[in-house]
């Protein structure tokens, strides 16, 4: 019998399994310093975060490039919608410093959807990775992008850029598309991970997707098929939390026993790794889920020892 997680009713309370502890480390102000003085937005402050205080107490951040005013309005995202007013060709130099400032070895760098700009924006993602390979070529990079409104152009220049993880979330199943997320299209969502993955040089390819807007466990299982077939090798799935009474209402509640199940589901299917649970988010400890891959990939390989199983590991940077 297929899961169906917890129905919500109007008002009812957030289950205790949903709920965090406050918490402030001295990393947390440090954080919040170093995104101010370098004038920096983080997708963990502008989408409001359940994990930003997790987050910013150890010292990292997701940093959320090209402005922070989104020309989409994805119903189930807090972040501003509006028309931006130009983009900032000096971001890439304070992102890079930014970086310096917090001594960080792996960034995660996101974006608002810019439909406005030729290019989406992927100038701006593919010039803040050189930036950063510039002051410290160790550095690794994850990369969460928008579809460039279907611009593979564009995709490829931040390719081109080598990042070291490529992620690009699929969010919903194919049937909420038109309610969750309108102007977005889930095959060209897919066409994003399959080019990625397709590449002689390819970077990982990670994908996401929300848990509680209304989808059926069929539905949500069909859908990660359809992404592992892309090449996608790390998905990662939670739960769907509204930011407000105004965005796309909680449909139901999954137990961590079910995001649970569905890690196993995935792994089956053949994902080299599913980071599931009811906070995780796609760029929460990003590259733990890397880590776990690489593990995951060297066990198997050692148990595969006959059959030379392949060993995933980073991309070369440079």
């Amino acid at each position: 019998m297929a899961p169906v997680g917890q129905k919500i009713e109007i008002g009812a309370p957030k289950p205790s399994w949903l709920k965090t502890k406050a918490t402030f480390a001295p990393s947390y102000v440090r954080v919040k310093n170093a995104l101010r003085s370098n004038r920096l937005h983080s997708v963990c402050e502008e989408a409001n975060c359940p994990n930003i205080r997790e987050c910013f107490s150890h010292g990292t951040a997701t940093f959320m490039i090209l402005g922070n005013i989104c020309t989409r309005g994805c119903r189930f995202c807090d972040v501003i919608k509006g028309r931006p007013l130009g983009y900032d060709l000096d971001e890439p130099r304070r992102m890079a410093e930014g970086v310096a400032a917090l001594g960080l070895q792996q960034v995660v760098i996101t974006s608002v959807n810019r439909d406005d700009l030729p290019d989406g924006g992927s100038w701006v993602f593919a010039e803040t990775i050189r930036q950063l390979r510039a002051r410290d070529s160790r550095v690794r990079i994850e990369v969460l992008i928008p579809d460039f409104d279907g611009n593979f152009d564009a995709l490829e220049a931040v390719l081109e850029a080598r990042p070291d993880v490529l992620n690009h979330n699929v969010e919903t199943v194919p049937r909420l598309y038109p309610s969750v997320r309108p102007r977005a299209k889930l095959d060209r969502s897919l066409e994003i991970l399959r080019r990625s993955a397709a590449r002689s040089d390819p970077p990982i390819v990670k994908s996401g997707i929300m848990a509680g807007v209304g989808e059926t466990w069929d539905e949500l299982l069909d859908c990660m098929r359809q992404i592992v077939r892309t090449g996608c090798q790390i998905l990662t799935i939670g739960q769907y939390l509204a930011p407000s009474a105004t965005h796309l209402p909680v449909d139901r509640y999954y137990p961590p026993a079910e995001f649970e199940r569905l890690a196993r589901a995935g792994e089956a299917m053949g994902f080299a790794h599913v980071e599931s649970g009811p906070l995780v988010r796609s760029s929460y400890h990003a590259f733990d889920q890397v880590s776990k891959m690489q593990e995951k990939s060297l066990r198997d390989a050692e148990h595969h020892s006959d059959q030379q199983s392949p060993v995933l590991q980073w991309p070369a940077s440079t």
